[in-house]
């Protein structure tokens, strides 16, 4: 089997993760280069995947002025950060797997898309869900059709209120302007699923959605811009900072507060930085719920609901055909099957550890899917090819046009917008 060399672009914290992948499967895939600006993030990935100074670089253009190091790289930078390297990647002969989304932008979006065919290059998205055990064995039940004809999927992202708070009011992805919308910069997963499980273009979309909670006429009377100013609310809220960042726990998400997690360094952090912000006196913009309601080509109807406010991070889907139902909890990794007439249900549960915690195994799946195309060469298509992204991003990008303009619209016509791309 070839070893793929692969080059880093942004070793945050999904790209450390994804990397991690070639310190466990160092016959599979090795680390060649990374680009980072901060240097306490790439001295420490330089120290863990053994490089040298040389294969170390502040910016991606210092990487690419060079000669071509590797098969592969390997995009996680933020959101509007995409489009430059990846371009940049394509036009140097590199293969590319991107993280989600693409884009904030669709004319972006599609000249991605674009580049990759020009060059006749590999240009995968990081929809990790299409390679979750979870969400295969439900397309493949559909496929053998356990439930008759497909009708209606009703799905739900349940966020969780304490990962709304961290990562869209007082982190990366707050701001429409910043990052991406949230139906985008979270939710584009789960249309691409559905797009995915219905098994047909999209021609309609529809969406309602607004931020209710997280602003400031929700903020308990005398609550300061910062949790530790006094706050008089402190024993009471849910959202007070030190609650979650100055526990013993130094998982995510308190490691993304701070570079050091030393307790001095993280209280440091909540009294400068955004994660010691005050919920609702945050200049976050994005929504914190919202309804997505989709038409498919094959008549197929769907139902997306994302929402804050929920216990869990988990995601829940019903799939309704002629002959049964699937109902399944990505969380719990447990599937059912409910047969109609004969009233037999069959009950499907993975052993393997699901939900959150890196994507039910989509993580790995995607990376042994992307290093394998590498291997065979171009012309070849995983899951996640752009082609295939770009229409669940339209999705996404039309769902928000709805909700803002309180419009239903056709996705045909919505795409006729950025034929000039």
């Amino acid at each position: 089997m070839k070893k793929i060399t692969v080059a880093l672009i942004g070793a945050g914290q999904r790209g450390f993760n994804y990397a991690n992948y070639a310190l466990q499967n160092p016959h599979e895939m090795q680390i060649v280069a990374v680009a980072e600006p901060v240097a306490e993030r790439r001295n420490a990935f330089k120290e863990q995947h053994g490089l040298s100074d040389e294969q170390c670089f502040a910016h991606w253009d210092d990487l690419f002025a060079g000669p071509k190091l590797a098969d592969a790289v390997l995009i996680c930078t933020q959101d509007k950060q995409h489009f430059d390297p990846t371009m940049k990647a394509l036009e140097a002969g590199y293969h590319v797997l991107l993280e989600k989304p693409m884009s904030p932008s669709a004319e972006e979006c599609i000249r991605m898309g674009q580049m990759a065919a020009q060059t006749n290059s590999i240009f995968s998205i990081c929809h990790v869900l299409r390679y979750t055990n979870f969400f295969s064995t439900i397309k493949q039940l559909l496929e053998q059709g356990a439930i008759g004809k497909l009708m209606s999927i009703s799905h739900n992202e349940n966020v969780g209120y304490w990962h709304q708070a961290h990562s869209f009011v007082r982190g990366n992805w707050r701001r429409k302007d910043e990052s991406s919308p949230m139906i985008l910069a979270k939710s584009c997963h789960d249309l691409d699923i559905l797009l995915w499980l219905a098994g047909s273009d999209c021609v309609r979309v529809s969406s309602f959605g607004s931020l209710s909670h997280f602003k400031a006429d929700q903020a308990p009377e005398g609550a300061p811009l910062r949790c530790l100013d006094g706050c008089p609310a402190a024993d009471d809220c849910l959202y007070y900072a030190p609650k979650q960042y100055l526990r013993n726990d130094l998982h995510w998400p308190t490691s993304a507060i701070s570079d050091d997690l030393s307790y001095e360094a993280r209280y440091r952090a909540l009294q400068t930085g955004p994660y010691g912000r005050c919920v609702y006196h945050c200049d976050n913009d994005v929504v914190d719920h919202q309804v997505v309601n989709l038409e498919f080509a094959n008549e197929v109807t769907a139902s997306f609901t994302m929402s804050a406010f929920t216990r869990d991070v988990s995601r829940t889907i019903k799939l309704m055909g002629t002959k049964g139902e699937i109902r399944g909890a990505m969380e719990k990794n447990e599937i059912e099957i409910l047969h109609f007439g004969s009233g037999k249900t069959e009950r499907i549960v993975f052993e393997d550890r699901g939900g959150h915690v890196g994507h039910g195994g989509g993580d790995w799946g995607l990376m042994r899917d992307f290093l394998r195309l590498v291997r065979e060469g171009g012309g070849n298509r995983g899951l996640t090819s752009a082609d295939r992204s770009v229409q669940s991003h339209l999705m996404a990008f039309a769902a928000e046009q709805s909700r803002v303009d309180g419009t239903s619209l056709s996705l045909q016509e919505f795409a006729r917008g950025f034929e000039g791309a």
